[in-house]
């Protein structure tokens, strides 16, 4: 009982001492209290926000995880997802309104929690909301919620609001860093969305009937198609669905999917038409179509069934409408993609329980997808040699044909018998070493597509990576055929004794297949 009244007496004196600062910033900075449950309260207390709403709108954001103070997609940090992006500054003015550095706000859960608290506050202040006495009243708190979550447009603000009442109503019980729980006990609620009561979420995806519909940002992906598609790229949000649906949207943000799936219970959001090129994977875009799941990848708790059958049904409609084969060679992470630096979708998705869902071939799960390709050189190799370029190697001559075993990065007996074995194929000299004309016919072989100016795709990365063996000089692969593809284009032809025309037909695909 002593202990218990002795905290009660330093729980009091914490939330006797946070004030909150005014708009004039007259006030001293609040004391930032220890631990979650207490930043909560005091929080809550300091700016008369109700503290249930608090915790609701943290957890639809992060699930109250920190991150270790690293960002979001959309640049937000901490526990509240506090934003620092070019149109959204809630991280400033949490500043502005706490009188705490802004370094503070990103690292510490506490003031983390208080921040969002003096931002929530403001806004109400802003939008001449009564709320006076109404401090445990979230109903009166929908179109503050709607300014927290910096959406742009009406239906992506609704998602954003709504996702956090739904929360609200169902409750929240979440283990906190420290061995806490955080709870927020459900309870019936009945917002007023004002002019958001006739915001239309419920408008149906063309492409895919089962999904909504709420769009991009025109500046945030190309309007039509350079290439067949031929790929599904997996991602993960590094943020929540509504904020990652309401980035799409905000220009400054020069990125896009396609697609958007919950994690709660697989809702799916379309925010680019299938017909459109998003901006998701780089030297895939042209040829892809990119799925993003709600979460972060180093947190398994985010895959959950209900999002794996949602996005395996989505995935499989996607394969039957535009002739995807249902392997790993075609349905692949951010990570596989060449020329990408992300980790997603990360350890943590289940590649074989997905493809099973998928109702495709999962393949040897110590052979994922497309390992990299892109290299400034390419070294040559031998029996004895190990590495990324062996990777590489052994994963070319299974797609050519050849048995090269297990992608390991070893170059044992069967890596060189299927060296021989393509080298014959080509007419090249069968010795087992892989040098330049080796590499040459390896990147090159597919489709004998025909590029220029302005081309775009795998089809251009196929050429950059060939040019780059052939030439002995580094050609940036990006999938985009500008100025510098189109001179080592004409390099290649003159030193071959091609028509020196700059274009990539069949004439010098098959030089560059034949290993010249």
């Amino acid at each position: 009982m002593a202990a218990t009244a002795l905290a009660g007496v330093a729980l009091t004196a914490l939330l006797a001492s946070a004030q909150p600062a005014t708009a004039t910033g007259a006030t001293d900075s609040p004391r930032v209290p220890s631990g979650v449950n207490a930043a909560f309260d005091e929080a809550a207390a300091a700016y008369d926000v109700p503290r249930d709403l608090l915790v609701a709108v943290g957890y639809g954001e992060t699930r109250l995880n920190g991150h270790d103070g690293l960002p979001s997609q959309a640049r937000g940090y901490g526990v509240m997802h506090l934003v620092d992006n070019p149109t959204h500054r809630t991280l400033d003015l949490a500043a502005d309104e706490t009188g705490l550095p802004v370094d503070e706000l990103r690292e510490s859960t506490p003031a983390n929690i208080l921040g969002a608290a003096a931002v929530l506050r403001a806004y109400a202040d802003d939008l001449g909301v009564d709320i006076e006495g109404q401090d445990d009243d979230v109903d009166a708190w929908y179109d503050i919620v709607v300014e927290y979550g910096g959406a742009s447009s009406d239906a992506a603000a609704r998602l954003y609001a709504d996702a956090v009442y739904d929360l609200l109503e169902k409750g929240v019980e979440a283990a906190v860093d420290g061995g806490e729980t955080v709870v927020v006990t459900p309870r019936p609620v009945f917002p007023d969305r004002g002019s958001l009561d006739a915001a239309d979420v419920g408008a149906l995806s063309a492409d895919y009937p089962p999904a909504l519909w709420v769009p991009a940002h025109t500046a945030n992906y190309a309007a039509g198609r350079s290439s067949a598609i031929d790929t599904v790229v997996i991602h993960v949000t590094q943020g929540s669905y509504a904020g990652s649906i309401s980035w799409f949207q905000n220009p400054a943000s020069q990125v896009s999917a396609h697609y958007v799936i919950r994690s709660s219970d697989g809702e799916v959001t379309q925010t680019v038409r299938d017909g459109d090129t998003a901006w998701h994977a780089r030297s895939a875009n042209a040829n892809s179509i990119g799925i993003e799941h709600e979460g972060w990848v180093d947190e398994p708790e985010w895959f959950t069934d209900s999002m794996y059958r949602s996005s395996a049904s989505l995935t499989a409609h996607l394969a039957a409408e535009h002739g995807i084969p249902l392997d790993r060679q075609h349905i692949v992470g951010h990570a596989e993609v060449p020329g990408n630096d992300h980790t997603d979708p990360g350890p943590n998705w289940d590649w074989n329980y997905y493809m099973e869902l998928v109702g495709g071939d999962p393949g040897d799960p110590g052979e994922p997808g497309t390992p990299e390709l892109d290299f400034p050189s390419y070294s040559t190799l031998r029996s004895g040699s190990s590495g990324a370029q062996v990777n590489a190697l052994q994963y070319l001559l299974n797609q050519n044909g050849q048995d090269a075993g297990t992608v390991d990065g070893q170059f044992g007996p069967a890596t060189e018998a299927a060296v021989r074995a393509f080298q014959t194929a080509k007419g090249l000299g069968s010795d087992g070493i892989v040098g330049r004309q080796t590499w040459t016919a390896l990147l090159s072989a597919g489709a004998q597509t025909s590029l220029g100016q302005g081309s775009t795709g795998e089809a251009v990365s196929r050429l950059q990576r060939a040019l780059t063996a052939a030439l002995g000089r580094t050609i940036s692969v990006d999938g985009q055929f500008g100025p510098l593809t189109g001179q080592a284009v004409t390099d290649y032809q003159s030193s071959r004794g091609l028509d020196a025309d700059g274009l990539v037909g069949p004439q010098t695909w098959t030089a560059l297949q034949a290993g010249r």
